[in-house]
Parts: structure tokens; sequence; C-alpha cells
């Protein structure tokens, strides 16, 4: 790097530190420890290294930059407005204000430029891992000899945080185990954490750790503009190695009095800091969100170069059009999917059958994965047993990476982020797997997907305590309603195999996640649930048995999933006692509360005298529907070890049960 260069880099480097700096003291709230620390690692990714079109930032193959330390947020909006990718300088001076699109931390949905939420740290490790997956897997279908057009890079910068986190080891480990060789972690390597020095609580050896995973790794100064550029080139070098590249900083760099030390990790530095650092870094102290001269310049020029590098990938998509149209129709396919032919693939039940929950479900992902090329699957150690694997399609490894089921291995947390990183990627709909009980290890990836709305579908199976000898570990009673309550997550608890085949085409044309509930255990096939999917599903709750219209209504009775044709069976043995009662299926409370008023009014029947409602797991949400006073024969207790029939009989799941509590309320 030539002398020129170098200072325009430090040029760059200065000016993420000035508008990051005002920006935050202007909010008096934010995180300015990285953004002064990581300066120049952020001058040569975004003026020299990263592969992007400033005029088309959703470029398909384009290099993708996650910053999972998302608390550096101002770091990544300094470093979008000056490279020309969407950010006025009025953003940078409404930082964390209300309706800004520069929040806190990043926010996809929110901010041009921004791939991914990040904050929750780890997580952005994780779902670059999913997009560096997402990068071979589209590479190994649609690169020819000839052609190549995937290769794009995933750079995420990671803290000691994120380091720190579960979720790293896990995704770690299994970018390792696949060769990710498109994946690169920039490690901010400052030894401070929020608390105080790094040493207190954190002492390995990162290095080591990662060569086990299988990664290259290299390690630099970060503030060393030569030896970050030299570092980035090297890491194109595809040899089946995901890269980590250690960058020794110091957190704060600049700031006189707070640099190396945690006061400057989540707190303004202060006018009068920020004077003194603006004095030592040679920047004007009088004037606020300082653009050192030139900088834009630079930008604009390199903006022009970037745009050379697109338009001659332009042209070899034009040139793989015309000589590859059978690929190419593929790939506009996965981009844009089409639903039209999905509903007459899907699988027909017969009346009276019995099936699993897990087993009916598989039948629809097997139809579904025949319509929609980009549906992809995957389990954390369970396909075999929660039924997720699509027959026929093999399993991703570091040799093939044109398969369409994906073994995560134990790694509820990662395969979760990887699942939304595989999404993001804006061709592939995966869906994963795991037993319901262990939502718990996927839930704050699902999370962060409801927040950005990432299509994702999540299997889980063995959803209540009547999957038996496996005991209470296993057996979820809190998970349903624990679900339920996060905002924009569909949860569907299908009753059969009607209902699950309903869910599933109701789920594949919803913009964001959702999650299937199923059973374990056999469930018998019911003639009620025979119609068409926007008429009950699609409305989140039916009634699924009328009452006598000439009759006073005696009761209403609500349930889900394998609880349902309890409560069918228990109605019938009412109805012979002279009951007058209605029976409303539930199986997705939060699209139910999506319809209107009068929807809403017709179905809750308020005019019952009585209302019950029948679920194998707590009695948390369904007061909403029985009232403070409804009877809720639900599982409030922890389960136990046992086969079905004594679990079902002692904990009052038998049709003789429910109707003597019904009757006795």
């Amino acid at each position: 790097m030539n002398q020129e260069k170098k200072q325009q880099f430090q040029d760059i480097a200065n000016s993420v530190r000035s508008l990051s700096m005002d920006a935050i003291q202007k909010a008096n709230s934010g995180h300015p420890g990285l953004p002064l620390g990581c300066a120049e690692i952020g001058a040569v990714l975004y003026g020299e290294h990263l592969r992007y079109n400033p005029e088309d930032l959703n470029w398909m193959n384009r290099d993708r930059f996650v910053l999972s330390a998302g608390h550096g947020s101002m770091f990544l909006y300094s470093l979008l407005h000056l490279s020309g990718c969407g950010l006025k300088m009025d953003d940078l001076k409404n930082f964390r204000q209300f309706h800004s699109i520069t929040p806190g931390h990043p926010e996809v949905h929110e901010t041009p430029g921004v791939e991914m939420t990040t904050g929750p740290l780890g997580q952005g490790l994780a779902t670059a891992v999913g997009m560096a997956l997402a990068g071979k897997m589209l590479a190994d279908r649609f690169n020819e000899e000839d052609i190549s057009l995937f290769d794009y890079q995933v750079i995420t910068l990671a803290g000691d945080g994120c380091i720190m986190e579960g979720i790293s080891s896990e995704a770690s480990s299994f970018a390792g185990h696949l060769g990710l060789d498109n994946l690169v972690i920039l490690y901010d390597s400052n030894d401070i954490s929020l608390d105080g020095d790094l040493s207190e609580c954190f002492s390995e050896d990162v290095a080591k750790r990662y060569e086990a995973y299988g990664f290259d790794v290299r390690q630099v100064d970060g503030h060393d503009l030569n030896a970050l550029s030299d570092v980035l080139a090297w890491s194109r070098l595809n040899n089946k190695k995901p890269k980590l590249i250690i960058c020794k900083t110091v957190i704060g760099k600049g700031s006189p009095n707070k640099q190396g030390t945690s006061e400057c990790h989540g707190s303004p530095l202060g006018d009068s800091e920020i004077s003194l650092t603006k004095q030592g870094l040679g920047l004007p102290q009088d004037q606020k969100f300082f653009v050192v001269d030139g900088v834009y310049e630079y930008f604009n020029a390199h903006g022009k170069n970037l745009k050379a590098l697109y338009t001659g990938w332009q042209e070899k998509l034009s040139l793989y059009q015309k000589k590859y149209p059978t690929k190419y129709a593929l790939l506009q396919q996965m981009q844009n999917p089409d639903f039209s032919d999905l509903e007459a693939r899907m699988p027909k039940f017969e009346v009276g059958s019995m099936a699993a929950g897990r087993k009916v479900s598989s039948l629809c992902l097997n139809a579904i994965a025949k319509s929609l090329p980009g549906f992809i699957g995957g389990s954390a150690d369970l396909s075999c047993s929660d039924s997720t694997e699509l027959m026929g399609e093999g399993f991703v490894t570091r040799e093939n990476f044109s398969a369409r089921n994906i073994k995560y291995g134990v790694r509820e947390f990662a395969m979760g982020a990887i699942a939304s990183g595989l999404s993001l990627s804006g061709f592939f709909k995966p869906f994963v797997g795991t037993f319901l009980c262990f939502s718990d290890y996927v839930r704050p990836a699902i999370r962060l997907a409801a927040l950005c709305g990432i299509d994702v579908s999540y299997q889980f199976t063995h959803d209540s305590i009547l999957l038996g000898e496996d005991g209470p570990t296993h057996q979820p009673v809190e998970h349903a309603a624990a679900l339920r309550t996060i905002p924009n997550l569909l949860v569907f608890r299908p009753a059969d195999g009607n209902e699950t085949r309903a869910a599933w085409l109701c789920g594949m044309t919803h913009k964001g996640p959702k999650a299937y509930l199923l059973s374990r255990q056999n469930l018998p096939q019911l003639a009620l649930t025979d119609r068409p999917y926007q008429q009950g599903v699609n409305k989140g709750a039916y009634v699924l048995m009328e009452e006598d219209k000439n009759r006073e209504l005696d009761l209403v009775i609500f349930s889900s999933g394998s609880e349902l044709h309890l409560a069918v069976q228990a109605g019938e043995k009412l109805k012979t006692m002279g009951k007058n009662l209605r029976i409303v299926s539930v199986p997705c409370v939060s699209l139910f509360e999506k319809q209107d008023k009068g929807y809403q009014n017709e179905v809750l029947a308020h005019s019952a005298k009585n209302r019950v409602a029948i679920e194998a797991q707590v009695s948390f949400g369904w007061h909403r529907f029985v009232g403070i006073n409804g009877l809720i024969l639900s599982q409030d207790q922890f389960g136990l070890s046992a086969p079905q029939k004594a679990l079902a009989e002692h904990f009052g799941f038998t049709v003789d049960a429910v109707v003597s509590r019904i009757l006795g309320a």
C-alpha cells in the first residue's frame, strides 16, 4: 500500500471515529469503544476489500458484512454513510432516536446495507455461517466451469463477547466441519469487556480453539493498515477452511484518558474527552460530524470501480441466461417461488387412519420440496426421529453442497441462527427440526427471526407428556405457551393430517417465521377437519362441531393438536347426555387474534353457559378463550416417565376423565 492510499485509509478511519463519537454524544447513549478501536478495520474493509454496489445493496453476489458485535453500530452506520450505501448525515445525527433508521443496534429490516439484526452477542457470527453456507450451496448448484455466478465472501466482526458466547462454539464448529472457506471472522481482540479486564473472566487460547475447529488462523495488529490489507487479501484463499483473523486492537483508540479501558465500552466519551480525542487525531475540535477532506471523493471513485465489477458480473449473468437457460430458470424460481401448484401436490389423509403428527408433516415437507427447489431442511441430530429428512435429496457435506438436507449436529441454537442466514441469502426457504422441549435451546434465534421477519420454519415434534417413557426431561409442558408469546411468530399445533397439511400451506405463503408443534404418538384422522385451509387453519380457530342452533348452547370446548380428537370424543359422549355443545379447533392462536371482531365473536360463542379448554400444556393463554371462570384441562406440572396410556390416565387426558371434569365443573 503506497503512502497516499495509506493516508486515505487513515482519513477514513478517523472520519469513522469523528462521526461515531459525535453521534453517540448527541444521543447521550451508545458504545464508542468498538467504532474507535476498529476504525482501521472498517476503512480497509469498505475502502478496498468488500465487494458491494452502493446502487444495488441487494446484489445477489455481493460480499456480506455482519457486525456480530452489534453494540458498535455507529461503526457500521458511519461506513455505510461514507461509502454511499444509503445513509445520510441526518440519519447519523438521529442515531438512536424515535423512528430513525439508525437504531441502537443494527436491524436488517430498518437500515439499508445492514445484513442482519445483531446485538445479542454471537448470533451475528452464527447467522454469517448460514450466509456462507448459502453461498457454497448456490455455487454448487449454479456455477459452471466457464461462468462462476457465486463466489461471495461473508465477513463478520465479532468481539470478545461473541467469542465467549456458546453459540459461537456451536456455529464455528459447524463451519469448520463443512470447510466454509468463504467465511471470515474478524475477531476484535482488545482484552476488555464491559465489566473490566477480560483476564478476569476469559483466558482460553482462541487461536488454538479455532485451529481445532478446522479454521485457518492469522493474527495482526488491528491498527496496521498494510497488515489488514494483506490479511484480507489472503482470506479469499479457497482452501476448504474458514478463516479467523485475530485483530489485536485498543478499545476506544484515540481517547487519551479512556482508551484501553472498559469506561469507553458502553457510554459516551463526554464533550471534554471528545475534544481531546479530536485534538490528538488532528481533527477540528469545533466541528461536529466532521468528515476529513477527500474521504467522500475517495468513495466516489471507489464506487465507480465497484460499479464496474458489478456491471461485469451482470454481463456474466446475461451470458449465463443464454447459455444455461434451465439453470437460470431454476435460479429465478428460487428467488421468486411459485406456490400455484403446491396445494395440489400436498398429501391427502383417509378418515379414521392413524398417524403421528411428525409423520404426516414429513409427507407435507416432501411434497413441498417437489414444488419449491429452494426448500431445504435440517435437524439437530434428530432427522430420523423428528421426521425432517427430505427423501432422496442427500445430506450436505464439504464435498457436496448441492444436497438439500443439513445435519446440524447437536447444535440447536446455532441451527436456528444458521437457518436465518440461509433465508437471508434470498434463495432458500429453510426449515429445521428438533423436539419441542428443546425449542428452549433455539428460542433466542427464533426471537430474532421474528423481530426481523425472517422466513424460517421450525418443526418441533414430541409435543406433550404423551410422548411417554422418555419422561419429564423430554416432555414439554410450558413450551407451546412460551412460543405463542413471541410476537410475529406463527405457532401451529395441528390436530391431524388435514390440519397439518393446511398449516404448511398457510405457513409457506406467510412472510416470517413459523413453528409447527407435532405429536410423536399416533392420532386419528378426523372427518371434520377436511376443509379448505382458508376457511379453517388460516383463520387460527374455527368451529369444528356445530351445536343445535334451535337450543340454548350449554358448552363450548376449545382444543388444539393431539387433544382435539379427545375433545371430539368427549363431546360426542356429552351429546348423548343431552348437552348442546360446540367444539372449536384452535390450531394457531395468533392467526385467530388477527381476525376481525365479528369472526372472533362468532367462533367464541359468548352466549354459552360453560366454556372449556383442553390442551396437554400449561393453562397459560387459554383464559382468553374460556374467561376467568372457565375450565381449563391442562398440564400445569411436569410429566412422568411411563407408557402413554398410563400417563393419559394419570393426568386426566381420557374421554371419561374429561367428561367427568366437565360435568363436575
